[in-house]
């Protein structure tokens, strides 16, 4: 496993390593939320990738995305990379629907809520199990 910033691993679990990004469940259970953080060392942005890691990159956002909307059954996903607090450079993949707690604000306008450690086994299997 490549070194990632100490922020994400207090607030997500590790699920799997793709070829260029390790992927990990943010911990709050009212979104389906997972983050790719690309195994390169101090990069912040997608242009400081090179191109060939660019577009892997892309095709990682793709299956991952996949992945989100089968799992969660749904059509509307956001997928963003933002970097104000953890520069670092990773990307969001939320699956959302119109029934969430924060519909149709961003899911950071409203508190989280930590997954049960029963939950959390349940839902770590079931996404890695998904990308294999």
């Amino acid at each position: 496993m490549h070194k990632v910033n100490i922020k994400f691993t207090k607030s997500s679990y590790f699920i799997t390593d793709l070829k260029l990004c390790a992927v990990r469940l943010i911990n709050n259970k009212k979104f389906p939320w997972i983050i790719l953080i690309p195994k390169r060392i101090k990069v912040t942005d997608i242009t400081e990738l090179k191109t060939q890691d660019q577009i892997l990159l892309i095709k990682e956002i793709v299956l991952a995305s996949k992945v989100m909307k089968k799992i969660f059954n749904t059509k509307k996903l956001n997928v963003e990379k933002i970097g104000n607090k953890v520069s670092q450079l990773h990307i969001h993949i939320i699956a959302r629907n119109s029934k969430d707690s924060s519909w149709p604000l961003s899911v950071w306008v409203v508190k989280g809520k930590t997954y049960s450690k029963s939950a959390l086994i349940k839902i770590t299997r079931e996404i890695r199990k998904a990308f294999k």
